[in-house]
């Protein structure tokens, strides 16, 4: 159960460094990773798998 909650942790911290990496750049940045801003949750949750 314990290593249940520490992988879950770990999950969430990776989405949210993720996320918020992504986040913090720019409409022009994104654009030129091909990324529109309201993909950016989907492409994180992605980065955990």
């Amino acid at each position: 159960m314990f290593d249940t909650i520490v992988n879950r942790y770990r999950s969430w911290k990776k989405y949210r460094e993720t996320y918020d990496q992504l986040m913090q750049l720019n409409n022009r940045e994104l654009d030129d990773l091909g990324i529109n801003r309201s993909e950016i949750p989907s492409i994180a949750r992605r980065a955990v798998r």
